[in-house]
């Protein structure tokens, strides 16, 4: 078993093509309380991921044992935020029919009323062609491209404001990370996103979401 990352709240494993994601004890926390969070939390990522299982996107749970640990399909690929650069840099269309499909995929998991709650490309795995040799791949990874992970700060919700925040935070990590070519990604993800009924109200509340951090860092 190899630890792959470890953050604040997990270490992840990978071991026999899966990923375990073990959530770390807190001292400082009461440990009554600290193993109900850990429970809850594990238990709520658990069933987010297999809500959007069927639409392809997201590993499959492979086990849960209700308590700080889950075990999940691992999806070969590099991360989307080490390549996006250089996919644009070498075919522009490419790069951005990869962002047309990162809305789509939001779009997907909003009218399903679940938040993300940390999109960045450091969350998303690439599966393509263009990066990928003719490995074998597991069946439900053959048509698509972009899977979305780490969900440990999702939830449920029906908030056009909680639905925009999550566009908003997408936005900050391309300007963050992908200076050089953030608009043009991020009016990809929006052109897709904003298709069907619905979305609307999403982006006009985006753009107050904006607004209010600009007026907030003026302020400060």
């Amino acid at each position: 078993m190899k630890l792959i990352s470890q953050g604040a709240e997990a270490k992840i494993y990978l071991t026999d093509s899966k990923i375990i994601k073990d959530r770390i004890k807190k001292d400082y926390r009461i440990q009554e309380i600290d193993e109900k969070l850990r429970t809850f939390r594990t238990k709520r990522e658990a069933k987010i991921l297999e809500k959007l299982h069927k639409f392809g996107f997201v590993p499959k749970v492979l086990e849960c044992d209700d308590k700080e640990k889950l075990v999940i399909e691992y999806i070969e690929g590099p991360k989307l935020r080490d390549v996006l650069d250089a996919i644009y840099f070498k075919n522009k269309l490419s790069a951005l029919e990869i962002c047309r499909e990162i809305g789509k995929k939001i779009k997907i998991m909003h009218d399903n009323h679940i938040i993300h709650g940390d999109l960045t490309t450091s969350n998303m795995m690439l599966n393509s062609n263009i990066l990928l040799d003719s490995r074998e791949k597991s069946d439900n990874q053959d048509n698509n491209q972009v899977y979305f992970i780490d969900f440990g700060l999702s939830f449920v919700s029906q908030k056009v404001e909680d639905k925009a925040v999550d566009l908003h935070l997408l936005k900050q990590a391309l300007e963050s990370k992908h200076y050089k070519i953030w608009k043009e990604c991020f009016d990809a993800v929006l052109e897709e996103y904003a298709k069907g009924e619905g979305h609307k109200d999403v982006i006009s509340r985006l753009e107050k979401v904006e607004a209010r951090g600009r007026n907030k860092a003026k302020g400060s």
